[in-house]
């Protein structure tokens, strides 16, 4: 039975956070926990400080919740398969609030955040076979809605991103798969595969990557360590920024990067990996994919994810540089002049993306959907 909620109990690792509540015109406050406070830090620095206080969240851009527990939330192809199990369960998705699909998450999301009680849904269906659940994913694909819908939530319900996927372990540890959507070129697999490998010579902090079966890019999650749930925060969560549209600027996110971490270091990684992305077309570099995790009592960059060929948003960079949706050398050179590095060092960063990434942008050409 599914149950109606107005509230959640929010947690770190067993320890409780702060609780999360439904106002009367349905916005969310949140509150935290007096013990946290004294002995915890700020889940989200720019719009959650470490403060006794009642918050209350903004109507946009998720609906009435904080950003950083909508990133908690999956989306794209996560949320299609909840909203596909909730209709099998007779309930309708639209009547659920931010809330109540939290209590769906429960302990299952993304990063460290874990919400109580839990709503659970009929899903305990574990496969792990790779053709079967590309199998199923396909019929999804295709409106078949004959399908092993079960396998596919309890293996993909929580994740995030437009591209199938499913979260699983592989000899113990955690790994995210990809699977081929309709939009996306044939060797997407091999594609995304090769961009990590050229993303790693490129000195861009990558977690491990591997290629299943010679078809399914798989990799290493980075919010998981040695058992342990690691916090993270997506840039769209931390500044209240829709992914779903244009609405950041590599400069922004730069300046943002520094008041967070208090590091030029963190700096120079997103501008490095905004290199890679305009040299290699990776134009859906939207606000999701960039996040911060928190780790050994501070802010840093995660490793990058999502790095492939994408048309981005009509043509165009999700985010710009400059304002530029489809920057060049000289705009690139120009926000490192902004932000303030040396000569010396913007010239080689880019010098050395460049050469590592020639084999990817000679694949993009040969590229077929």
């Amino acid at each position: 039975m599914f149950k109606k909620l107005n509230s959640l109990s929010v947690y770190i690792e067993n320890k409780k956070i702060g609780t999360l509540a439904l106002t009367s015109d349905n916005l969310c406050a949140f509150e935290y926990d007096a013990d946290w406070l004294g002995n915890g830090f700020s889940v989200s620095p720019f719009y959650l400080p470490l403060e006794k206080k009642v918050f209350i969240s903004k109507q946009d851009p998720f609906d009435g919740l904080f950003g950083v527990f909508n990133d908690s939330l999956p989306d794209g192809w996560g949320r299609l398969l909840i909203d596909r199990i909730l209709l099998k369960n007779k309930i309708t998705p639209a009547s659920l609030t931010p809330i109540e699909r939290l209590s769906i998450v429960g302990s299952d999301g993304m990063g460290a955040l874990s919400y109580q009680p839990e709503n659970y849904i009929n899903t305990e269906h574990d496969i792990s076979d790779l053709k079967y659940l590309e199998k199923e994913v396909n019929k999804v694909l295709n409106d078949d809605y004959s399908g092993d819908i079960e396998a596919l939530v309890t293996k993909g319900g929580s994740s995030g991103g437009a591209r199938p996927k499913v979260l699983i372990q592989i000899n113990n540890e955690d790994w995210i798969v990809k699977f081929k959507s309709s939009s996306d070129p044939k060797n997407i697999g091999e594609l995304e595969y090769n961009y990590s490998l050229s993303a790693k010579k490129s000195k861009i902090e990558m977690p491990e990557t591997k290629l299943f079966d010679n078809k399914y890019f798989g990799i290493k999650r980075f919010d998981r360590e040695n058992g342990k749930k690691i916090h993270m925060h997506t840039s769209a969560g931390l500044l209240n920024a829709s992914h779903r549209i244009p609405s950041l600027d590599y400069k922004t996110l730069m300046e943002a990067t520094f008041a967070l971490t208090k590091n030029i270091t963190e700096v120079t990684k997103i501008y490095r990996l905004m290199v890679f992305n305009v040299l290699t077309s990776n134009k859906d570099d939207h606000s999701k994919n960039f996040s911060f995790i928190y780790k050994n009592n501070k802010w840093q960059v995660s490793p990058a994810y999502d790095l492939v060929y994408s048309d981005g948003f009509n043509g165009q960079h999700t985010t710009t540089v400059l304002g530029e949706g489809n920057p060049k050398k000289e705009h690139l050179f120009a926000l490192a002049k902004e932000i303030g590095f040396t000569k010396k060092n913007y010239e080689n960063i880019f010098d050395e993306v460049f050469e590592n990434t020639k084999n990817i942008r000679k694949q993009i050409k040969t590229i077929k959907f």
